[in-house]
Formats: structure tokens, sequence, C-alpha cells
């Protein structure tokens, strides 16, 4: 592995192969689970109704364009929230307002949904401590996505 100026090897850049598929007019197009609006953890308001009652997906920001089957396997029937524990800036912060949601609400549960790089378990280690804040026990499950496009 070449030496990367930023020493993060999910940063190094890499071509993934594929092979073309084909898809027909007759397919039919795949619809948004996006069930409320905004998305960003910075942008939400923790006294959002939505939040009530609620199972959470927790993705980091590159999931849905790595995984084609986000909306459907993971998004469906769960409010989402997306953010980049990398280049965010104040991961405090997230972890202050992700604890200040579980506080306010009664969550059913959250998906964490990040990517296989090792700068994207940020997105677990927020989710873990802003439960610790909280006080709060939520069933997690927490998954993984490779670079490829699968599930680990």
């Amino acid at each position: 592995m070449a030496n990367l100026g930023c020493g993060c090897p999910g940063s190094m850049a890499r071509i993934i192969e594929r092979e073309e598929t084909v898809t027909t007019e007759t397919t039919a197009k795949p619809q948004s689970q996006l069930r409320q609006w905004p998305v960003q953890l910075r942008l939400l308001n923790p006294a959002a109704g939505y939040f009530e009652n609620a199972d959470l997906m927790i993705a980091a920001d590159c999931v849905p364009f790595a995984y084609g089957g986000f909306h459907a396997e993971f998004l469906r029937g769960k409010i989402v929230i997306i953010f980049c524990p990398k280049l965010d800036a104040d991961l405090d912060e997230y972890v202050d307002k992700l604890a200040e949601i579980f506080s306010r609400h009664a969550i059913r549960s959250i998906t964490i949904v990040h990517m296989e790089v090792p700068c994207c378990s940020g997105t677990t280690w927020v989710v873990e401590k802003a439960l610790e804040k909280s006080g709060k026990t939520i069933p997690v499950t927490d998954k993984t996505i490779t670079i490829q496009g699968t599930v680990l």
C-alpha cells in the first residue's frame, strides 16, 4: 500500500470492477423508503415527532452509494440519520445530539450501517457514546458494508 498523505487507508483511490447489468423498460424503479426530512444529523431537531417509537437507521454518509439495496434492505420502515465520522468536524456534538434524541423519545431499535474502512468505525463509537450518555438501553444492530458493495 502506498503512503497516503492523510494516513487513512480508507482514502486510497480504488477502481471497483463490476459486470454491466442489463435492465429493461419493464423493470420497476425502486421506491424511496425515506420517511422524514432532513436526514443529516447536524440538521435534525431532537424534538421532532418522527423520533417517537421509531426504529432508527444511523448510517455513514457513503453507505447508500456503496450498497445498492440500501433503501429496500436497511431503510424501509426506519427513520434515517446520516453523518461522516471522518469529515464532520465535531463528533462530540453528534454524541450530545444523539443522546438528546435517545433521552427524549422511546426508540425501539437502532441499526448502524457503516463502511469497512477504519475511519468509518467512528459511526459505531458515536452511537455507543450517545447511548452511554443517555442512560438508555436500546437494541443495536451493527452492519458493515464493503467497498465492493456487499454486507459483511
